[in-house]
């Protein structure tokens, strides 16, 4: 039997299939979540040097180093001693369990959280093919998780939301509602009219509370890759979706917000990244559909 209609008849075998897929790719979000941000902050001081010309004050700025560094190049080494990671030692999961999550050079520890980023993606994968089944609405799914899951982690550590991930995100929801097939514009992908509506409505409602709340308050009380994130939301999701989202990315920044900041002992002015409670509300309203949201919200998942 060949792989494809394997895949469509056995769904064990597509969701094994998919958990594996997602494993590989969460070792390539590690990449892309550690590299991206050093790769913009290099592009930003390039640019940085060519405005300043002949600014005796540019004298004082780090070089931008010369060696190319991008997703690909150089290949992983250890942070500490440099040793190079060979093939054996990136097997998502299973090499760090082996190594006892430590260096095969110098021994010192491999952070848990690489492992956890490979095993999430994994099991998300996995979550996303049980919930869409074998077609092209299981793939545009999966590319979506992925997205998600690379902007959560960086807005985590950067409190930044890349346009090089954003506006890719926008324009590929965009671009598969071209070959929806649900007319109501509720399902993955949905019709264009609904994911147009959906990318403005998710960029003007963020933009809107942002500047309300700056008159308000004198404070940002988000940025603009928040607002990119939204739309991308909408673009996929429909408009139909994002009150909910929304609704859902408050209470969970929120409470998880005060938490924190209750745990770290900082003032409730410290800044939080609300980009990760983005994520991870549209990826709910991805698995939940509309059918459950319906019976809260119907009047908004009418056709538009």
């Amino acid at each position: 039997m060949p792989a494809i209609e394997l895949l469509a008849a056995s769904p064990a075998t597509l969701l094994g299939t998919c958990l594996l897929l997602g494993l590989v790719v969460g070792s390539f979000l590690n990449v892309v979540i550690y590299r991206l941000p050093i790769m913009l902050e290099r592009q930003w001081r390039e640019q940085c040097a060519e405005f300043s010309g002949s600014d005796p004050a540019a004298q004082t700025m780090p070089a931008v180093p010369s060696e190319r560094f991008d997703l690909v190049t150089p290949r992983s080494s250890c942070p500490r001693c440099n040793a190079r990671i060979t093939a054996l030692q990136n097997i998502p999961l299973v090499s760090w369990v082996l190594l006892g999550g430590r260096c095969a050079g110098c021994g010192k520890e491999i952070g848990v959280r690489y492992p956890l980023i490979e095993g999430l993606t994994g099991l998300l994968t996995a979550a996303v093919a049980w919930r869409f089944g074998f077609g092209w609405p299981l793939v545009a799914a999966m590319a979506l998780t992925w997205f998600l899951i690379a902007l959560a982690f960086i807005d985590i550590d950067h409190q930044l939301l890349p346009d090089s991930l954003t506006l890719p995100l926008l324009w590929l929801g965009l671009l598969i509602s071209l070959f929806a097939s649900s007319p109501g514009g509720t399902t993955i992908p949905v019709n264009v009219r609904s994911s147009l509506l959906g990318a403005m409505v998710g960029y003007l409602s963020l933009w809107t509370v942002y500047h309300l709340f700056r008159l308000l308050t004198g404070k940002e009380g988000m940025g603009y890759g928040d607002f990119k994130l939204f739309a991308a939301l909408g673009a996929w999701l429909g408009w139909q979706m994002l009150l909910p989202a929304l609704l859902i990315a408050a209470v969970l920044g929120s409470v998880i917000g005060a938490t924190l900041l209750s745990l770290r002992g900082q003032k409730h002015s410290t800044p939080i990244a609300f980009g990760p409670f983005l994520a991870v509300a549209g990826w709910i309203m991805l698995m939940v559909g509309p059918r459950p949201v319906a019976a809260y919200f119907g009047f908004l998942l009418a056709p538009p």
